[in-house]
């Protein structure tokens, strides 16, 4: 006898076709934005609905179309946008089956229709609005801030020699727009515990630093064998940054400091 296993999804995780919002008469130069649309206010599983838009009225960026569809399509859509320069990361959303800043992903770059979907592997509050409260708790745990027990100079900042500060490059200018740890499969697998890439590379940043006097402190905190060590350095992460970094990096020189440490 053959035994079959069934496999049920969880509730509203089916995607359905949505509406179709055409394009006005007489536009030429028209794309599809197929996005990703779900409301916790209904029961209703969540639907791709279609936007047919003139691209000779909007910006040349995937957030000005969604500005537009918001503003003068359909006012039900929701997502997060604040700076549009790539600078505060709230635009982050999966564009075309890649997790980037929806304010720096020109839309020429993308062939064919736009798909849109929030963040991957994350809850979503609503629409393309990815709930990062589990995010944000893991950075703080790795507490995000400098911890000196020396007090600085009475009239003057706590110094760095030039080389000191260059240690910080690639890592004081990530936003934390989480595009690498939702890009990552380690992630999605064990969130709970995994403190994924945007957190790692937080965490290096102030073990980098010559100010910082627990690093110690900082590397117990991280041996554990899925806080750190779930990575399995596939590389999602530094591909996936709109911001050019490389998570990868700073992971892989926290795991050896943990190893020098214990040489």
């Amino acid at each position: 006898n053959e035994t079959m296993v069934e496999f049920r999804l969880p509730k509203n995780s089916t995607v359905g076709k949505g509406r179709i919002f055409t394009a006005t008469p007489g536009a030429s130069n028209v794309k599809n934005f197929r996005i990703y649309r779900w409301s916790p206010d209904d029961d209703k599983n969540p639907v791709v609905d279609t936007y047919e838009i003139d691209l000779d009225k909007i910006g040349p960026m995937v957030l000005d179309a969604l500005i537009h569809i918001k503003n003068d399509v359909d006012s039900t859509l929701t997502f997060r946008r604040s700076c549009r320069e790539g600078i505060c990361g709230s635009c982050a959303m999966n564009i075309a089956g890649e997790n980037t800043l929806a304010c720096l992903k020109p839309i020429r770059d993308i062939e064919g229709d736009i798909a849109i979907y929030p963040l991957p592997h994350m809850p979503v509050i609503k629409d393309l609005v990815p709930d990062l409260d589990g995010a944000y708790a893991q950075l703080r745990s790795i507490e995000p801030w400098l911890k000196s027990d020396t007090a600085p100079p009475p009239d003057a900042e706590r110094r760095q020699s030039i080389e000191e500060r260059a240690e910080l490059d690639g890592m004081w200018e990530c936003i934390l727009c989480f595009c690498c740890s939702t890009s990552c499969p380690s992630y999605w697998w064990n969130g709970d515990r995994y403190l994924g890439p945007a957190t790692l590379l937080a965490a290096y940043r102030w073990i980098a630093d010559s100010r910082d006097e627990h690093t110690g402190d900082r590397l117990d905190a991280l041996e554990d064998p899925l806080k750190l060590y779930a990575c399995r350095t596939i590389m999602n992460c530094t591909q996936t940054c709109p911001k050019g970094l490389n998570p990868a990096k700073a992971i892989g020189r926290i795991k050896e400091l943990q190893l020098e440490r214990k040489a």
